[in-house]
């Protein structure tokens, strides 16, 4: 793999998440307002704190101020336990998200004129996932719950997304206890939306199990370890149709290694044949890529 400059890489994880950050205030100001809808995670929760402010006590909130007072705590945790660089670029797509809603222009703003709800939900929760997926895409993340459940991931070696489900699921509840059930049923579409787009959108997270058959196996591992730094595991077998003895190799690796590796693979050994399957979870020592 070609090594990308270390200034090209800043300047490219820059602009990826400047462009995030103005994707997703732009959404915030104008799908999400629109709708009125209460999107998961901390930028939900920050919306659902402005809300109550202006309607029970008529006190106008700026969206950062309350965006960043949520995120404090989790990106100094993040910070010590998980990669510096990481932390540092996540906290830099919070505050520029922050920013670029308070003092949005209102002629990007006016562009949108939206009065149906669904249409909001749906494209809110396109846009958002686009947001997302470029912020991941420059090695960081959009912040609030994203820290907590990559630090529970990384410290604990635990799934904490069924943890965060149950937390949008509180401040629905809340949207629709204080407000309007209607729309916070509408946010349950805004949020599937967005996880639909991301699954398809982004997989560098997600795993493969790929099984190789090959009558060069040592070649092929070399070149496994080379290129993704997992293991593999060599099993002995015999092809019944040629009767010719065969080693397959058995290796997970994340989804966005399989197409170069079965590349490279095909490069050295032609006949070898390949089967991809969907990993749903690993349980032990899988080497995962440095947060920094």
């Amino acid at each position: 793999m070609t090594e990308i400059h270390p200034v090209r890489r800043i300047v490219r994880r820059l602009t990826l998440i400047i462009l995030g950050a103005a994707l997703m205030s732009f959404n915030i100001n104008t799908f999400v307002q629109a709708g009125g809808l209460i999107p998961g995670g901390f930028t939900g929760l920050t919306l659902l704190i402005q809300e109550i402010f202006l309607r029970y006590l008529n006190i106008h909130i700026p969206f950062s101020i309350v965006l960043y007072i949520l995120n404090s705590v989790p990106a100094v945790i993040c910070f010590r336990y998980v990669g510096k660089q990481f932390t540092l670029y996540s906290v830099l797509m919070v505050f520029l998200t922050g920013i670029f809603t308070d003092f949005m222009p209102h002629m990007f703003i006016d562009f949108i004129q939206l009065h149906d709800i669904l249409l909001s939900a749906v494209f809110g929760g396109i846009l958002n996932a686009l947001a997302i997926v470029l912020c991941l895409y420059a090695g960081a993340t959009s912040g609030g719950t994203d820290f907590i459940s990559i630090f529970i991931s990384e410290k604990y070696r635990k799934d904490a997304w069924n943890y965060i489900f149950v937390g949008n699921c509180v401040i629905l509840i809340l949207a629709a206890s204080l407000f309007d059930l209607e729309k916070a049923l509408y946010s349950i579409i805004f949020q599937f939306t967005t996880t639909m787009i991301l699954r398809t959108l982004y997989r560098a997270y997600q795993q493969k199990t790929m099984l190789i058959i090959t009558s060069r196996p040592d070649d092929v591992y070399n070149l496994i370890r080379e290129k993704t730094h997992h293991g593999a595991t060599a099993l002995t077998g015999k092809g019944l149709f040629d009767r010719q003895d065969r080693v397959i190799l058995y290796s997970i690796v994340y989804s966005d290694e399989v197409t170069p590796l079965i590349n490279a693979i095909r490069a050295i050994d032609p006949d070898a044949f390949i089967n991809v399957l969907k990993t749903e979870q690993i349980n032990g020592k899988f080497f995962k890529r440095p947060k920094d």
